[in-house]
């Protein structure tokens, strides 16, 4: 080619350079809505969504329902009423970090309480031995769920779906489908009532139930945040493929993930009976799908690996000022729930939206 053809030729590309620089300086200076700049400071506090939502929530409710929701006793009361459901839904956010699902809380925290009752009431077993064995039974279960996930390699919805109906059939065989009552536990094993008990501080009654889950998730939130195996818990659930590259045990962080989900579950069932003074096997029968709708509203990517653990005590506490306000406000029992329904759906959109964030 002869000098006279290149030199055009050379110019023209030099000019297309010389756009692109402009171009790509343009973008660089282009400065970030509020909308944009809202987006990534909710992609990098995730925790905020909820937050500001059950702020929002407690001053509306506080002008609809007026001095009746913002009393000390009605405060209280919504402790108590979301602390069973808070600690399942801090076993559930163990496993939705690592992206899987745990749809046999309920019915595993459930079997747990029934051995308990069966051991302490029925037996005559020493109360802490019957509540040991029914906290092993819990991590049981649930290692059994971690074991089908990571040896069987069998979807964890599809496996945990099955172990629900599983407990579910195994409380109603242990307990011939019969409640152990109340003055039964209160006769033999009062040990087991202990988490409904409560104390009065400036009108307010605050169980020990409800302490109990606000110890569980300070504990979780230190464990995830403090230590290795936290952070191999976020490192599965935001790449298994890439944890396994670094040198991450995948497997049996999995199985120690539903595991100790199991004994969160365990622990919740030694609340549940002090919650509702008796050993129902038919009790909380939405108590895992109320779980997944308390991590959701939390701000827990269902997609895992993103999330902080004091979300979905946020999520519960959101819930339980739902339900008090309506309440209060004498809407009915089914509007709270489409309400709770709705609130779901948005914080599910919220997420996806927020997971969309501009590098």
């Amino acid at each position: 080619m002869s000098d006279a053809g290149a030199a055009p030729r050379k110019q023209e590309f030099e000019e297309v350079l010389d756009r692109s620089d402009q171009s790509v300086a343009a973008f660089e200076g282009h400065e970030k809505n509020f909308v944009d700049r809202l987006q990534h400071f909710l992609h990098g506090n995730p925790t905020m969504v909820p937050v500001i939502v059950l702020a929002i929530s407690i001053i509306a409710f506080g002008f609809i329902a007026g001095d009746r929701f913002f009393s000390a006793f009605n405060l209280s009361l919504i402790m108590q009423q979301v602390s069973i459901i808070g600690i399942l839904a801090a076993a559930q956010s163990l496993v939705i970090l690592t992206a899987g699902i745990d749809l046999s809380v309920g019915a595993n925290m459930v079997l747990a309480s029934v051995i308990m009752g069966n051991l302490g009431v029925q037996m005559g077993l020493p109360t802490p031995v019957a509540i040991g064995i029914g906290f092993i039974c819990g991590a049981l279960a649930g290692m059994l769920n971690g074991f089908l996930v990571t040896k069987v390699r069998l979807p964890p919805f599809i496996v945990t779906l099955g172990t629900w109906n599983i407990f579910f059939a195994l409380n109603l065989w242990l307990s011939g489908a019969q409640s152990i009552r109340s003055q039964d536990i209160d006769a033999q094993a009062p040990l087991l009532k202990f988490f409904g008990e409560s104390i009065n501080i400036g009108g307010a009654q605050f169980t020990f139930g409800s302490m109990l889950m606000v110890l569980i998730f300070a504990v979780l939130w230190y464990v995830l945040n403090r230590t290795a195996w936290g952070r191999h818990v976020y490192a599965v659930g935001d790449d298994k493929d890439a944890a396994e590259l670094a040198g991450i045990r995948t497997s049996r962080t999995l199985v120690q993930v539903y595991a100790l989900a199991g004994l969160v579950c365990g622990i919740a069932a030694w609340a549940a009976i002090g919650r509702v003074g008796s050993v129902s096997p038919q009790s909380f029968q939405e108590a895992n799908l109320q779980s997944i709708t308390a991590v959701v509203i939390g701000g827990i990517s269902l997609f895992g690996g993103r999330g902080s653990i004091i979300g979905p005590l946020v999520g519960a506490l959101i819930v339980g000022v739902f339900n008090s306000g309506l309440r209060l406000a004498g809407v009915d029992v089914l509007w709270q729930v489409f309400a709770i329904g709705w609130l779901t759906i948005i914080a599910v959109a919220m997420d996806q939206w927020i997971r969309k964030v501009s590098a």
